[in-house]
This record gives structure tokens, C-alpha cells and sequence, in this order.
């Protein structure tokens, strides 16, 4: 009977690991939104004395925004898939941007 050869292999996962059920490192933007929202929420309604009610809406359009971009253009989504969907709204799904002297050709 032969003898099994034996060969050195990385098994390892390439994943980047997760963090509160976000992936990678994208549990950091969440965390530095949830502080800025605090800060602001502090500076509002503590400091300038705005009523509680409308200091924490507004503290909390950032963490809205930062979760919003987090759990809808990257969790399990490609690596630049943001980027991509974004210049795709920006450009209408155009390839390329029209030029107004293009635009005036065209018309």
C-alpha cells in the first residue's frame, strides 16, 4: 500500500471576521456615528438647551444615514458596490457623463 502524501495547505477562511453582525470592519463607521450622534445630541440639548424631543431627531440623522449605507449598499453586498450603485443613480446609468458641449450637439 502507498503512503499518503502530505502537503502544507492554508485552510484558513479569507473572511475579515465580524462584528455585531456586521462584517469586516464596518461595525467602525456604525460606532463613531452612535458617539457623533451623542456628541450632538449632548451639545443640542444639554448645552443650547433645545427641547429633548427635536434635539435627539436631529442627533440622530447621522446614525440614520450611517446605518442606512452600512445595512443596505455593503453588509453582504461586493467590495465596491457602493460606489458603483452610487454613480449609477448619480449618472442616470450612463456610462459616461454628457458635457454641456455634448448636450448642445446633441439638442
Amino acid at each position: 500500500m502507498t503512503e499518503l502524501r502530505h502537503t502544507e495547505t492554508n485552510a484558513g477562511d479569507d473572511s475579515t471576521g465580524r462584528a455585531f453582525g456586521l462584517d469586516g470592519n464596518l461595525y467602525l463607521p456604525v460606532l463613531l456615528a452612535v458617539m457623533g450622534s451623542l456628541v450632538i445630541f449632548v451639545i443640542l440639548g444639554l448645552l443650547l438647551h433645545l427641547n429633548y424631543p427635536l434635539a435627539s431627531l436631529i442627533a440622530s440623522l447621522p446614525l440614520i444615514g450611517v446605518l442606512g449605507w452600512a445595512l443596505c449598499l455593503k453588509k453582504g453586498k461586493p467590495a465596491g458596490y457602493d460606489r458603483d450603485i452610487l454613480d449609477h443613480w448619480r449618472s442616470r446609468g450612463h456610462f459616461t457623463k454628457k458635457t454641456s458641449e455634448q448636450e448642445r450637439i446633441l439638442r
